[in-house]
């Protein structure tokens, strides 16, 4: 990504004489000398100031999300906190993203968690599981607080991620800034309802399908579909 958008800026900021972008075009050719010099990513970078920043997340570089690392440990190594590579992978991230989060978790103990209840995991008691999920019995990716929402169309059927107790027009902003810009309302159909009834107009049949304002917060799983003023109605307002 950082290429074209280096091109397109020397197009307009250098040959075009734009002046107004050249300390823009400064800055992300710095951080392209960075990338090829270094032979690192943008984020490894540890030392933009202010400005820099601001120019650099503009093309929201993936290397300058913040990173929370999961290291997926087998059900055995889990219990016993142990495995070869642990220290190795934490030395890793302390060298070139310093702060980010090494989480060790385990996929065959979470996968087990969703077949269990949080009732079942407890008259079970056993020492895996007390440590997985803690007093609360939650596991470790209900602790991100992320939930998923879905959205169809005749092309495809996309998951979106969002964080526990986001409100619609936010959900739309993660399919595009605009839509929550311009954002009305929305028809829900819960993925229960839906995988019970067989399709969508048995939900409506059912009365189960839904009007939701911009107070609605999505809850997991829900099926969304969003209505938007047009271009045209956003420019009138």
């Amino acid at each position: 990504m950082i290429g074209p958008t280096i091109d397109k800026l020397e197009k307009v900021a250098v040959r075009g004489g734009d002046k107004k972008l050249k300390p823009e075009y400064d800055i992300m050719y710095k951080a392209k000398s960075w990338v090829i010099d270094q032979k690192k990513p943008v984020g490894f970078y540890h030392d933009w100031n202010d400005k820099e920043a601001e120019v650099l997340n503009k093309p929201l570089f993936f290397t300058l999300k913040p990173m929370v690392y999961l290291e997926n440990l087998s059900e055995k190594g889990y219990i016993r906190n142990k495995n070869k590579w642990l220290i190795k992978i934490k030395e890793w991230v302390d060298k070139y993203d310093p702060g980010a989060l090494v989480i060790p978790f385990s996929g065959a103990l979470e996968l087990k968690s969703q077949e269990l209840s949080a009732e079942e995991r407890e008259v079970s008691g056993s020492e895996h599981f007390t440590k997985c999920f803690a007093k609360d019995h939650e596991s470790w990716v209900c602790r991100f607080q992320l939930e998923y929402f879905f959205t169809a169309g005749p092309d495809e059927v996309r998951a979106w991620t969002i964080r526990k107790g986001t409100k619609t027009p936010q959900a739309a902003g993660k399919i595009h800034t605009d839509f929550k810009k311009a954002f009305i309302m929305t028809k829900i159909l819960k993925y229960e309802d839906f995988r019970e009834e067989g399709s969508e107009n048995a939900v409506k049949s059912s009365g189960k399908y839904r009007q939701q304002g911009r107070n609605y917060i999505v809850e997991d799983g829900d099926i969304i579909f969003f209505k938007f003023n047009t271009p045209q109605q956003l420019k009138k307002k």
